[in-house]
């Protein structure tokens, strides 16, 4: 029995309520009137839906098995698995279509059918009419003779495998003429399907199903997992999995609860797992490894996620030193294998993604695009990263770097700054394509108008100022600086030409804390600004940059919990970091806030991939920096107990890093949000709208757990 279709609309307009699962195959079918009547149910008596599922069910259920790697060979009938993807209908005897697979080459169907009696059809006219009327995009199993094969076909032994659904390594491309082809469900028709269609998060499945971008990089991301784990296995490494159900410690970051039906306990999400690593090199464990999921409740943004995947790692005997170099190896060993394996192909919109190399390396004119370098990645000091870049994970490809503490006169410090005595910090930025002056002024001020108010309008050290270089002006455009200012920036920047763009900030005359200054956020936002607009080329470089020896304590502020003391600040990376030197040891003491870190960052173009640092492994000295430097109490001390007492046990010197899984493969597969390498991502609210999760919480369950609701007149109170 014919059903009536939903009148047909695109996906993104659809209502969440579209996508409600079937609850039950006996419900009422829902019919979508014209003219925009209500849905109104069809009945079905309970016999008819049953014969009829009955014998959809025994269609859909029962298909050929798919043919293996040694069994397509030109001649032989093989049958493949996948989704029916274009149909290109030439006449009433030709047709082609494709034939999406998993992993595998593109397959072109090829059926050619002469007419005939219909009482007497010729062979394969039944599977043409078929393939002519079957809805695009259905699974469906597809069995035919291979006419012929693209591609170096690699014919050794190992590569011949016997395995249903695999396919002849080296194979780009298959034909195959149709024989047979048998639907596996049906794709339905409400559902449109576009080149380059963005559905609604709720219909994420459609969205990694026709995104080729996503698709790509969600198939490259186990690929790089596997390399970084093969790398640390030879190494001697050991993965360990530690548990998720933890305890709420007061390490940094805001935790995730989980209750128990025993009534005032409850568990913890780990913020990482860093407390068992430590105790896993108090256990003997020389190397160990893992990849971890890890849950922090913090504010969301386009690299952070609620729960996360990192590699995380620790090493007994170790220095900081022997960290980073461990760390420096497994990624060049990890850019080597993305260069043997992978290819990045840019698609119309300019987006870069990485797909499976169909010419081996040597034989590839184009250079490599995960170049690697046998040299150690640069290092940089925190207070050179703040000083030259104005970040602490500064991205080494923007052509222009910041000159700190500029002298200029108070003429002009006054206009740009309500601060008494500012420092002055200045870049150049120079266009690469010499657009006009008038180009390049509607530029800065349309980039400035879009500045966040927190750089800008409500800039509480001023808004930055920006001067325009025009040699036919007086003193060049300069003449706010006054000759004075005028001649500092002139042996300052003696290269100076009409177009260039000098940009001023002013900030407190204080030492540097946090992750940047006013002005590097400015530089970073200027050079994305450049590239959009073709002021400046993008770069498709990969730099790894090692940031060192951060600031042991940060000051405490309202948006970080910290660790919970009495100090007013906190451990900048965590409490169980080590000070760097014999002097910093000191420092704690005395001056705790100029006390730094053997801490490290390890940041490639702009992103923080991680961070680590070497740990203090004995239990007085730990306990030391608890109770008398971060004046935590006698209960948040008892927290760590159980780490203490693992240090007190005889535990080696060691040191760790921990890289963020997601974040490096986004990066090194040329996107910006860690969203476009997770299959099912919280949105910005940490909501996944596919699921609709997280979900309200019953009476009854509220019950089990010994929990209640706060009553509204207390929340009032406060």
């Amino acid at each position: 029995m014919a059903l009536s279709r939903p009148s047909m609309r695109r996906l993104t307009s659809l209502r969440p309520s579209n996508f409600r699962p079937c609850t039950s195959f006996l419900q009422p079918r829902l019919i979508r009137r014209p003219s925009g009547v209500s849905w109104v149910p069809q009945r079905f008596t309970h016999s008819d839906i049953t014969q009829q599922l009955r014998e959809e069910w025994s269609s859909y259920n029962h298909f050929p098995q798919a043919s293996s790697a040694n069994q397509f060979v030109n001649g032989q009938t093989v049958t493949v698995h996948g989704f029916l993807s274009q149909r290109r209908i030439s006449s009433k005897k030709l047709i082609f279509a494709n034939v999406q697979v998993d992993n595998g080459p593109s397959i072109q169907v090829v059926s050619h059918s002469e007419p005939g009696d219909e009482s007497n059809p010729p062979p394969g006219h039944e599977a043409h009419l078929a393939l002519r009327a079957l809805p695009l995009h259905s699974p469906v199993a597809v069995t035919g003779t291979v006419v012929s094969q693209k591609g170096d076909r690699d014919l050794s032994a190992s590569s011949q495998r016997d395995v249903p659904g695999s396919f002849p390594k080296g194979v780009t491309h298959l034909e195959i003429s149709l024989q047979n082809i048998q639907p596996l469900n049906a794709f339905p028709k409400d559902i449109i399907v576009s080149k380059g269609v963005q559905f609604p998060p709720s219909a994420r499945h459609l969205q990694i199903r026709f995104d080729e971008a996503l698709q790509a990089r969600i198939r490259a991301r186990p690929k790089i997992g596997h390399e970084l784990r093969k790398s640390l296995t030879d190494l001697n490494f050991t993965e360990v999995e530690t548990p998720i159900l933890f305890k709420s410690t007061p390490e940094g970051a805001r935790e995730f609860l989980v209750p128990t039906r025993r009534a005032g306990l409850a568990y913890a999400l780990p913020q990482s797992p860093q407390q068992y690593k430590q105790i896993l090199m108090s256990s003997g464990i020389r190397g160990y490894y893992q990849f971890a999921r890890c849950f922090r409740d913090e504010d969301l943004r386009a690299d952070r996620q609620p729960e996360f995947t990192q590699l995380d790692l620790e090493m007994s005997f170790a220095t900081g030193q022997d960290v980073m170099r461990t760390v420096e190896s497994i990624m060049k060993d990890l850019m080597k294998s993305l260069n043997s394996q992978f290819e990045l192909v840019q698609s119309d919109t300019n987006e870069r993604y990485p797909v499976p190399r169909r010419t081996p390396p040597s034989s590839d004119p184009s250079p490599n695009p995960w170049p690697v370098s046998d040299k150690p990645f640069p290092r940089i000091t925190y207070e050179e990263a703040m000083s030259r870049f104005g970040v602490d994970k500064p991205d080494t490809r923007i052509p222009f770097e910041i000159t700190p503490n500029v002298p200029l006169p108070e003429s002009f410090t006054s206009m740009i700054s309500p601060l008494p005595s500012p420092t002055i910090d200045t870049f150049v930025f120079t266009p690469t394509t010499s657009p006009s002056i008038r180009d390049t002024t509607t530029f800065i001020h349309t980039f400035l108008s879009t500045l966040p108010p927190a750089l800008f309008s409500l800039n509480p050290n001023g808004q930055p100022a920006a001067l325009i270089i025009d040699t036919s002006k007086p003193l060049m455009g300069l003449s706010p600086l006054s000759h004075s200012g005028f001649e500092t920036i002139t042996n300052l920047y003696p290269s100076l030409t009409s177009g260039d763009v000098i940009f001023f900030q002013a900030r407190p005359p204080t030492p540097f804390s946090g992750g940047s200054t006013a002005l590097g956020q400015i530089r970073t936002l200027l050079y994305s600004s450049a590239v959009t607009s073709g002021f400046l080329p993008p770069s498709h470089q990969f730099n790894f940059l090692w940031v060192q020896n951060f600031p042991m304590f940060t000051p405490n502020t309202e948006t970080d919990p910290g660790q919970g003391g009495q100090s007013g600040f906190s451990a900048t990376h965590h409490p169980f970091t080590a000070p760097l030197t014999d002097a910093d040891v000191e420092l704690m003491v005395t001056n705790p806030l100029a006390a730094r870190a053997d801490h490290y960052d390890l940041v490639l173009n702009g992103v923080e991939l991680g961070g680590g640092s070497r740990r203090i492994h004995t239990a007085k000295m730990q306990e030391y920096v608890f109770r008398q430097i971060l004046k935590m109490s006698d209960k948040g001390v008892k927290q760590f107990s159980h780490l203490l007492e693992a240090l007190r046990a005889g535990c080696p010197p060691h040191a760790g890093f921990a890289l963020g899984f997601d974040r490096l493969c986004a990066v090194l597969t040329g996107t910006d949000s860690v969203r476009d390498v997770i299959a099912f991502p919280k949105s910005m609210k940490g909501e996944d709208l596919m699921v609709r999760s997280p979900g309200k919480i019953t009476s009854e369950e509220l019950g089990t757990y010994h929990l209640a609701f706060r009553p509204k007149e207390e929340k009032k109170k406060e």
